[in-house]
């Protein structure tokens, strides 16, 4: 049996101060564990049950690891911060002026959460920059449901590719085309391509998955902008050298059921691909731009909030808008940011209570760096001045990950399965269910941090 530790008590007829966190990933993860000692009562609201440890979603999505591997219960996570409360519930709205959280639970009834100190943390959605329509087509990487989506998608493709007579179509479904070339991207075509030469390797009697062709579609100059050019241009040789096609500045103009089709140096091109993936861009939730209607808040191109210094929204000292929905400085959506900036609300919300602060230090982010996995023994790191790649890369990518991941068996399940596919190329999590399409991108609010700002690949004149 575990002791439980001292919480701070208050007399009987002090009402603790109120706190509401909308959001459970990273950075309203970090925010209610900063304020577990603390002497308020925190309110943690987000429409999924788990917090997701999103960096990780597309080895979900490739079979390496399982969803309870990179998912793990909010309550699960939170079960010894006796001052948290958690809802399953989404935030469609706020009385800034009266301190009123509205929300909405499943079954359609409503929530009114007052507090004292709100901290909004819902993170972004996936941005399709004016083509919505191409959701349906081209599901991207925000969400759980988004990364089974895609599994079956992928090894659904080689399934029909088996079944085909007609060589030409048989290509097509042996076509995987990515839009955006950021770290989603990136590792998501270094996957597919371990996937087709490794994994699937004399799986199959009518078909050669090693002839499996991966096309990544970047709309700048490199990919990997925000590694540097020095670790951009090792990621373009690597992923090269495995035979994925780069194609740099390149616009997407359509996406159809048959494939893609994309705008290059001047000239238009159509791509046969049975199997789209969409890894660029992000944009504001709903919930955002409620809030910024409801304050006055003004937002960037992405609907982003501006915030002040200290996190808080112009005129509202006592909300605070974290990680990824956050705009300040031209912060990365990393989950490095979300983490240093959820936690620095919850310290700040803690001093004030305390009364050990009158006015709040700037928030300042440390960069730690930024890692990628792109394949076996792979990977691009950025630490500060250092820049490193390969194996050693690989090597501290691992450590870095393993360090983050949430739960002592969430970090001993992903050493056994990182091991089991980089010495034999096996994955066991390749089952998938379910063939109805739907629509794709991430929960309009309450749904946690790290998108991942790739790069935006969409034609946005239309």
């Amino acid at each position: 049996m575990h002791a439980k530790e001292p919480q701070v008590q208050l007399p009987d007829h002090i009402v603790p101060r109120r706190v509401v966190i909308i959001g459970g990933g990273f950075a309203g993860l970090f925010a209610a564990r900063t304020l577990r000692r603390s002497p308020v009562a925190v309110t943690l609201v987000d429409r999924r049950a788990h917090h997701l440890f999103q960096p990780l979603l597309y080895q979900c999505a490739s079979g390496i690891l399982s969803e309870g591997q990179i998912a793990q219960p909010l309550r699960a996570v939170l079960r010894r911060h006796h001052n948290v409360r958690c809802l399953l519930a989404e935030a469609a709205g706020v009385d800034a002026d009266n301190r009123v959280v509205l929300a909405v639970t499943p079954d359609g009834g409503t929530l009114s959460l007052p507090y004292d100190d709100l901290v909004v943390a819902v993170g972004v959605r996936q941005s399709y920059f004016g083509h919505q329509e191409f959701a349906a087509r081209a599901p991207g990487m925000k969400t759980l449901e988004d990364a089974l989506e895609v599994r079956r998608r992928i090894y659904r493709a080689f399934e029909m590719a088996e079944t085909c007579a007609d060589p030409r179509e048989q290509q097509a479904w042996l076509t995987f085309a990515l839009v955006g070339g950021g770290p989603t991207g990136v590792e998501l075509a270094g996957q597919i391509h371990e996937i087709a030469r490794r994994t699937l390797d004399r799986e199959f009697r009518t078909i050669d998955s090693s002839q499996a062709r991966v096309l990544l579609f970047e709309g700048g100059d490199s990919v990997l902008t925000a590694f540097g050019p020095t670790l951009a241009r090792r990621a373009e040789r690597t992923l090269r050298g495995l035979g994925v096609e780069v194609h740099l500045r390149t616009l997407v103009t359509d996406v159809d059921d048959e494939g893609l089709t994309v705008r290059e140096q001047g000239r238009t091109t159509r791509f046969e691909a049975r199997t789209v993936l969409w890894t660029a861009g992000v944009e504001a939730p709903p919930f955002a731009h409620a809030l910024a209607r409801a304050t006055g808040a003004a937002q960037d191109h992405a609907g982003r909030l501006l915030v002040q210094p200290d996190l808080t929204l112009p005129g509202y000292p006592q909300i605070r808008v974290v990680g990824d929905l956050m705009a300040l400085d031209g912060l990365p959506g990393m989950a490095e940011v979300a983490m240093q900036s959820g936690a620095y609300a919850g310290r700040v919300i803690r001093h004030g209570v305390e009364g050990r602060a009158e006015r709040a230090r700037p928030f300042r982010y440390r960069d730690f760096g930024s890692a990628a996995y792109i394949s076996r023994g792979r990977a691009a790191v950025r630490a500060g001045p250092v820049r490193v790649s390969g194996v050693t890369g690989w090597l501290v990518w691992l450590l870095i990950h393993i360090v983050f991941l949430t739960g002592f068996r969430s970090r001993l399940g992903a050493l056994a399965s990182w091991f089991l596919v980089f010495a034999t190329g096996a994955r066991r999590e390749r089952a998938f269910t379910g063939e109805g399409e739907r629509g794709h991108g991430a929960p309009p609010a309450g749904a946690g941090d790290r998108a991942g700002r790739d790069q935006p690949t969409a034609d946005r004149a239309h």
